[in-house]
């Protein structure tokens, strides 16, 4: 049976590598593209100039579907999705804000329209907003995240079951063995985020990526739920903000601290102590930099493994 994410986006493997902000440009998205599954830019770290020369570079780089990832509460969107139209990209995904906005709208337009969830109440909302797809996304990725803290295992049953439409599982997917594990519960396809920031064709820093290969468990913590939850690596700057919250800071004395830029200045510049570094728990897994294509190819070839290795119960 054809695989319905690989029918709407026309792609050969059910893998969508996540549109993250400073990670995911030209040279990612079209590597995972050429690789047999879909790429994304990452429109959330781009003004709406670098969002074109991004498309462009990565239409010369790859002939195969890509899309970007925009995120709803971005402040010049409309500048964004002009660009988008401009540039007849076909595949949307939207997050961080409100389905009702733009959906529709990019849909009359000839958009295949995805957005991403943390819950079964968001998810149909975006629904009945005539989304073509979900992302279930649990709270083990990095970044921003829900407030629900609802993990992928739990989530993704709970969203399938109400839902009519195809469903993406993000979250905690760092292998073709995760990827089975997702699919077995419901999902159509998975997000992968994570793993594809420890590849040579991700834009991040250098240092950012050997932090993220450097990884264990406890590593990353969510926080910052009074502005807006966020995974990230324990580093000095985290300790300023757990040092805040042990004093009892206020909400404005946090985001003083937290200030602007902070992601930019650790993932893209590379400063460890200072920046904001996002990343989810399966860094944990991630032991080394590896090119895209070499991770979609790895995914399919454990995840059929694995699938060979599976045997029924006895009764």
């Amino acid at each position: 049976m054809e695989n319905p994410i690989c029918r709407l986006f026309n792609i050969q493997y059910p893998i969508i590598q996540a549109g993250m902000v400073w990670a995911s440009g030209w040279r990612l998205a079209a590597a995972v593209s050429n690789a047999g599954g879909l790429g994304l830019l990452g429109a959330g770290s781009m003004y709406p100039h670098i969002l074109r020369e991004h498309i462009i570079k990565c239409k010369a780089a790859t002939k195969k579907p890509f899309g970007v990832n925009i995120p709803l509460l971005y402040p010049d969107i409309d500048q964004l999705i002009q660009v988008i139209l401009e540039e007849k990209v076909s595949v949307v995904f939207t997050a961080a804000g409100n389905p009702e906005l733009w959906t529709s709208y990019l849909k009359e337009k000839g958009c295949t329209v995805i957005h991403v969830v943390s819950s079964v109440k968001f998810a149909l909302k975006a629904q009945d907003c005539g989304v073509d797809a979900l992302v279930a996304e649990g709270f083990e990725a990095g970044g921003h995240n829900g407030r629900e803290e609802t993990t992928t295992l739990t989530l993704i049953p709970l969203v399938k079951k109400a839902i009519k439409i195809p469903l993406i599982a993000a979250g905690g997917i760092g292998s073709g063995e995760a990827m089975l594990a997702a699919m077995a519960l419901g999902a159509d396809a998975v997000q992968v985020g994570s793993r594809f920031v420890a590849t040579p064709e991700a834009s991040s820093h250098d240092r950012f990526k050997q932090e993220v290969v450097k990884a264990k468990q406890g590593t990353t913590v969510l926080t910052l739920k009074e502005l807006t939850p966020v995974r990230m690596m324990k580093n000095p700057f985290y300790q300023k903000i757990h040092a805040l919250y042990e004093q009892g800071a206020s909400v404005e004395e946090l985001q003083k601290t937290l200030g602007r830029g902070r992601a930019k200045k650790g993932m893209f510049e590379g400063d460890l102590v200072e920046g904001e570094l996002e990343i989810g728990q399966v860094a944990a897994q991630i032991d080394s930099i590896k090119p895209a294509a070499d991770i979609v190819t790895e995914f399919i070839e454990i995840f059929n493994k694995t699938v060979g290795k599976l045997k029924k119960i006895n009764q």
